[in-house]
């Protein structure tokens, strides 16, 4: 039993089974201000699986309650307190999957189903296929199957763990050999994922810092640019 959760019930409680968007950086941010020993309840319909990496950067434990099929609430406690672990730490990728919420408007069960189907796949402590390999080649399949929102996506977050210029030239050279070059000219060029490849390029020809990179990419190719974003927001 670990020691805080006598206290648990004490959490401050956010039910975000309602919630539409993207609330991850509230989450985070909320979290972040938390000190050693405070705690958080998220009340979900499905288990978050993918919270726990995301908070355990930040130095909270986790403890999962299944209240019913469509209520969990985990209790995450501060134990430690490093500020620049959630965005030095190469294990933490941007572009958390939230579109898993989106599954659960439809039914919580099948939200359930995705995040363990995620967990299967991207949640292994010792795959056999490195995360760098998995990117990339996550990355071909979305070019591939038409998808550049999927494509820029896993763009962003391989070049945030080390995937080089020089790979990602070697790849989007193969990109016009399998597509064609029609194809390439016509659905790849004007993409957003091509942006976001001319954009390191052009940084990196002027020795840009690579966290600086990252920091211009998830401005730019962010949750907020609507090729990008897994969320539906009504034109104001």
């Amino acid at each position: 039993m670990k020691d805080w959760t006598n206290k648990k019930d004490e959490f401050e409680v956010k039910d975000v089974r309602k919630l539409k968007g993207n609330f991850l950086p509230s989450i985070l941010k909320k979290a972040q201000e938390l000190e050693i020993g405070q705690g958080l309840c998220i009340v979900q319909g499905f288990e978050p699986i993918p919270l726990y990496s995301a908070l355990s950067e930040l130095g909270f434990e986790h403890e999962t309650d299944k209240v019913s099929e469509t209520e969990y609430r985990v209790y995450f406690c501060r134990i430690s307190k490093n500020e620049s672990a959630f965005s030095e730490s190469k294990n933490d990728l941007p572009f958390k999957p939230t579109a898993i919420v989106n599954f659960n408007t439809i039914d919580s069960r099948l939200a359930h189903t995705v995040v363990n189907f995620w967990n299967h796949i991207w949640g292994q402590e010792n795959p056999a296929i490195d995360m760098k390999t998995r990117l990339l080649l996550s990355l071909a399949n979305g070019v591939g199957a038409g998808r550049m929102r999927q494509a820029v996506r896993e763009f962003v977050k391989a070049y945030s763990i080390g995937v080089t210029t020089a790979e990602f030239d070697e790849l989007f050279a193969m990109f016009a050999w399998n597509q064609g070059v029609g194809y390439f000219s016509s659905e790849i060029g004007p993409s957003a994922l091509f942006a976001a490849y001319k954009l390191v390029k052009t940084m990196e020809e002027k020795d840009t810092d690579r966290g600086e990179i990252v920091k211009e990419l998830l401005e730019k190719f962010g949750e907020n640019n609507p090729d990008v974003k897994t969320f539906y927001s009504p034109k104001k």
